[in-house]
């Protein structure tokens, strides 16, 4: 017996989603490890996968990043052996107990990094390092440019402000409450918080610039507050839209680009596969590896649930101004 999460209708992920028994996975093929999975993370992406409305045929598997330990490998696999640890992304059908996943898919987990920050250790770490390399395509960023960190208290937010602290590059975050606003000061003291509860957020965050351009913008929300946002980026910059969360369509006049020299552009973590080079990949990977392991601390944790409790754990990681990443322990 193995269980995993699946559904097998679209909807609130709280009410589709449930404990399946889907029996034996069977010995790993060629290529392929067999992994007891320790602990998996909730994305938002995973959440607006299962809400989508769509036709969906019997039991669809859920999730895409987990970690756990190695216990059976198919042939032509050196690279891993029964007793590693390991984590692995994109692997479709993630949230179960165990999984046959392809052994290039994985990656080794160091022993000093515990399981809740092994099993976000992928997924956003890439996403982050994809819009640091976008955001400092721009010839300000990194010189005198700021860039707009929009939802900076999310995981990929507070992950992008530590890296841009690191590699010297000036952010502003802003965030939805004061109540976020004062944690993200009182663990990034240098960085300028606005919160766009205020009535004159754009105002505060013009100050904050003290006259800096800000080039870019990074919002993983859409809707229609990219309006807002573009009054605020410097002609000539970028809007980077990276989620949509706002589950709505983006309301803007043509006007608000024409004499801007603006440029809107949509990335995702689909595209790392399909439009970034295999060296860059491998180095990102190596990039997620070291992240994970200097940056812990910013690996927060929402909570940590166990599998019969995925209602639970769904409407927790849907739940606006979290801190941290939901994660359960098959």
């Amino acid at each position: 017996m193995s269980l995993a999460i699946t559904y097998d209708r679209t909807g609130d992920p709280a009410e589709v989603l449930r404990v399946n028994d889907i029996g034996d996975p069977g010995p790993p093929a060629d290529g392929q490890i067999q992994v007891k999975v320790a602990a998996f993370p909730i994305h938002p992406g995973d959440l607006l996968a299962i809400s989508t409305p769509r036709t969906v045929h019997g039991d669809q598997a859920t999730g895409v990043e987990a970690t756990g330990e190695v216990i059976l490998t198919g042939g032509q696999v050196d690279r891993f052996a029964p007793g590693n640890r390991v984590a692995f992304f994109p692997h479709a059908g993630a949230w179960a107990q165990v999984v046959n996943v392809d052994a290039a898919l994985a990656v080794p987990v160091p022993d000093d990094v515990p399981d809740h920050v092994a099993a976000q250790m992928l997924c956003n770490p890439i996403t982050m390092l994809m819009l640091r390399r976008a955001a400092e395509q721009h010839f300000n960023v990194g010189f005198d440019g700021v860039v707009l960190n929009n939802v900076a208290a999310s995981s990929v937010g507070r992950l992008f402000t530590a890296s841009a602290e690191h590699h010297q590059i000036a952010t502003i975050s802003l965030v939805r409450s004061d109540q976020r606003a004062e944690q993200l000061r009182d663990r990034f003291p240098s960085v300028p918080v606005v919160s766009t509860s205020s009535h004159d957020w754009v105002d505060q965050v013009r100050t904050a610039a003290a006259g800096r351009p800000i080039p870019v913008v990074l919002d993983p929300v859409g809707g229609v507050g990219v309006t807002d946002l573009l009054t605020v980026l410097s002609p000539g910059g970028s809007l980077i839209i990276y989620g949509e969360l706002a589950g709505e369509p983006m309301s803007l006049h043509a006007a608000a680009l024409l004499h801007s020299g603006q440029v809107i552009r949509g990335m995702t973590i689909n595209r790392w596969f399909s439009a970034v080079a295999p060296e860059q990949r491998i180095s990102d990977v190596a990039s997620a590896i070291t992240i994970a392991t200097h940056f812990t601390q910013h690996f927060d944790v929402a909570g940590v649930y166990s599998l019969d409790r995925i209602a639970d754990a769904a409407r927790h990681a849907s739940q606006p101004g979290k801190i941290g990443t939901v994660v359960v322990t098959p």
